[in-house]
């Protein structure tokens, strides 16, 4: 069985990094534009973070809780 590939996938960062520099220096870009590619940017950054933390998310499974009951 193949495991499934865990982190980004570097054509992609490759391509949002691509596109976040045509469109800032498009002088034709509208606001509406560029907002949208860096909100896109931060998005793949939240998740690069996300995905970088081996222990995120683990704060809300205390095993000691499970032991007290």
């Amino acid at each position: 069985m193949k495991r499934k590939q865990s982190g980004i996938n570097p054509d992609l960062e490759a391509a949002i990094s691509k596109l976040l520099a045509e469109v800032m220096a498009d002088p034709e870009a509208s606001l509406t534009d560029k907002s949208k590619i860096i909100d896109r940017a931060l998005k793949l950054e939240a998740i690069r973070l996300k995905a970088s933390d081996a222990d995120w998310g683990r704060g809300f499974i205390d095993e000691d809780e499970d032991e007290d009951s």
